[in-house]
């Protein structure tokens, strides 16, 4: 059968309601088989799903609750659609933890922490969100209309030394667009890095190159099957130098005639339109790497068309990041006046959804670094200043009468839109005035005896030492004046 029990019309239930097809039952075959699992071992449904979603498999823990639901199978709790909100919004942990820890350990041997370590701990890092993205897709191809467009904001995470500009954990800002080839989108996302940058008003370089162009290179030069070691080695040319670039080449069996042939490109210097012309005659004889130059050709005559409000738009030929996924124009952006690292980057991946079953689905995206960004705009002092959130007025407190007194007062300026507060204790004048000192209050208001009985609150100016007798919606008009 293939639910427990034959539950035949359950399954057809399941597939109208849930809108599945019917490849969902090769998977519907193993959940049947772990939920009879679970049965056997008389353990609650509720608490083998959350235990599931805490190990990270939080499909598998969703198609076990509706397999449940669809097989009449009851579950141990007070509030079945409270579960099921909590299967499909919950967070797999930043780090899924799976392995018998004990397993691969000798107890005779294993006394060294660094060793034991490795052996008791399987860990592994969520993946970044293009990939999901392309898993989405997929699966639910049949529903979106392409070309689909997404954004998505959310943390990721890295196995990096944490330092200024590094981080295990950071929030990353994706833009992505799937199911065409066009060119224009790489335009387009250009324009949406300008444009967000602008209103940041963040001086950028935005960086592009394209995959095919660093084939050809690789291909001209002789070493063609080198291509991924040539290209991680020339990425690292403003961090390490061109010498230990070469020699980070030759360790990985790139020949000296190679290196002598690819030194002069990777010196060359000019604007970008200067440097696509130098490189249409090095690549002249490989088809691919004229057809990268072609398209890098093609959007930058776009851009330049169009104009960017802020940024500038450079071709770089030791831009190599992505090369396991990207298949053509790959971006980089980097913040000026700062020494930060890339603070955006992304590419065309033509076949990302490959992986998952779904072949020859086109598709480009960009990503923010919002952390490096913040850190940007701090170091560079583009944060606006909080000046205006300052307290404008504050009453001195001479004691519980005068206190309530200005309780009433203070409640009708608070209405009015105006920042003030009372002093908390019934302190010496001199430590109330201190106190309004430190923080830049501009207006003191005292409320004693006469001021209550007269209505008129005496306001002293901080700036110039001056006083006045007004009522409070006088105040109120004078402050917002």
């Amino acid at each position: 059968a293939l639910l427990i029990l034959d539950q035949t019309n359950n399954y057809e239930y399941f597939c109208h309601k849930y809108k599945t097809s019917n490849s969902i039952k090769n998977r519907f075959e193993n959940i049947s088989v772990n939920f009879e699992n679970l049965k056997s071992k008389k353990c609650y449904l509720e608490e083998n799903i959350k235990k599931l979603i805490y190990l990270s498999n939080k499909d598998y823990a969703r198609d076990l609750l509706l397999f449940s639901i669809c097989t009449n199978n009851k579950i141990k709790t007070l509030n079945i659609e409270k579960l099921i909100d909590y299967v499909a919004n919950c967070e797999i942990p930043k780090f899924p933890i799976s392995g018998d820890y004990l397993k691969k350990v000798d107890a005779n041997t294993d006394f060294d922490s660094k060793k034991m370590t490795s052996k008791i701990s399987e860990k592994a890092l969520r993946y970044d969100l293009t990939v999901p993205f392309a898993r989405y897709v997929v699966q639910n191809q049949n529903d979106i209309a392409f070309p689909f467009k997404r954004y998505q904001i959310q943390p990721v995470w890295r196995a990096d030394r944490p330092q200024k500009g590094r981080f295990r954990e950071f929030f990353q800002c994706d833009a992505d667009v799937v199911g065409s080839d066009s060119l224009l989108y790489e335009v387009e996302l250009i324009q949406l890095y300008d444009t967000v940058f602008t209103e940041l008003n963040l001086p950028a370089t935005i960086k592009l190159n394209n995959r095919k162009v660093l084939s050809g290179i690789a291909e001209v030069i002789g070493e063609a099957d080198k291509l991924i070691d040539i290209t991680v080695a020339i990425d690292k040319l403003d961090k390490i130098g061109l010498e230990k670039v070469k020699e980070e080449m030759q360790t990985k069996g790139v020949s000296d005639s190679a290196i002598e042939k690819l030194e002069p490109i990777l010196k060359m210097s000019g604007d970008a339109n200067q440097k696509l012309v130098t490189m249409k005659e090095v690549l002249s004889t490989s088809v691919i790497g004229l057809e990268g130059i072609a398209e890098i050709q093609t959007v930058l005559d776009k851009v330049q068309t169009l104009g960017l409000d802020s940024t500038d738009l450079d071709f770089d030929l030791t831009l190599a990041r992505g090369l396991n996924y990207y298949t053509g124009s790959i971006f980089e952006v980097e913040a000026k006046g700062v020494e930060m690292g890339s603070i955006g980057g992304g590419g065309r991946y033509d076949d990302l959804t490959g992986i998952f079953g779904l072949k020859d689905m086109p598709g480009i995206g960009i990503s923010f670094g919002l952390d490096r960004i913040y850190l940007v705009a701090e170091e560079l002092g583009l944060f606006p200043s909080l000046e205006a959130d300052i307290t404008q007025v504050l009453f001195v407190n001479f004691g519980e009468n005068e206190a309530d007194y200005c309780l009433k007062a203070l409640r009708d300026l608070r209405k009015a839109g105006i920042n003030a507060e009372l002093y908390p204790d019934t302190a010496k004048m001199k430590k109330q005035m201190t106190y309004a000192n430190k923080k830049g209050i501009p207006y003191v208001v005292l409320v004693g005896e006469d001021e209550m009985n007269s209505g008129l609150l005496t306001v002293k100016n901080m700036n110039d030492g001056t006083q006045s007798n007004v009522s409070v919606v006088d105040l109120i008009k004078q402050l917002n004046a």
